[in-house]
């Protein structure tokens, strides 16, 4: 095989792609959205204090951050799988600081049991980070001084309520340079 650039990819039909090039093979991150109400009130909350220029995505919590391109396929046929099934129970939970923001708790053994489903299934193609149960959050605040975040907080801390909520979908996207490209969005379709 031929020594390639830094962000180049080889693919199975022998030519060569980048990652940052539209439709060429990008690492892929699986999410979820919540339903409803509870999920305009997160995307609220991110306009309210994501920077404008950094939210660029909808309000989400983030199960795997780079799943190889090469899964593609099978990962989109076991998405449409699950959203056959009732949707994932989940709870909002406490507000928490982020290195430099601010990210709400996710209480969901559902999306849990998902996401080992998929780990399990996908475990030689795994990083590090993906490789484990991850700690399910929406974050609300990113990138921002340590006093705004902190003052971000104490203000969710006081409002934020847990409750329940419910997951409306699961979504897979190519990550290219930053930029955030919807493959498939998968609702659930089934009833609970």
């Amino acid at each position: 095989m031929p020594d390639l650039p830094g962000n180049a990819i080889a693919r199975a039909d022998g030519s060569v792609g980048t990652a940052g090039r539209p439709g060429a093979p990008a690492p892929i991150i699986v999410s979820a959205e919540l339903e409803g109400e509870a999920q305009a009130w997160a995307e609220g909350l991110r306009r309210r204090f994501y920077l404008p220029e950094r939210n660029k995505v909808p309000a989400h919590v983030t199960l795997f951050r780079h799943l190889p391109p090469s899964l593609e396929n099978e990962l989109r046929r076991l998405l449409a799988e699950f959203a056959a099934e009732p949707p994932p129970r989940a709870r909002i939970g406490t507000p928490y600081a982020l290195d430099g923001g601010v990210a709400i708790v996710l209480e969901s053994p559902d999306l849990l049991d998902l996401h080992a489903h998929l780990r399990a299934r996908f475990d030689h193609h795994l990083t590090p980070q993906d490789d484990h149960p991850p700690r399910l959050h929406i974050t609300i605040q990113n990138k921002v001084a340590p006093d705004v975040a902190r003052a971000t907080l104490a203000l969710l801390r006081q409002t934020v309520r847990p409750r329940p909520v419910r997951i409306a979908a699961l979504a897979c996207w190519h990550y290219r340079d930053g930029r955030w490209d919807l493959i498939a969005r998968y609702a659930f379709r089934g009833r609970g």
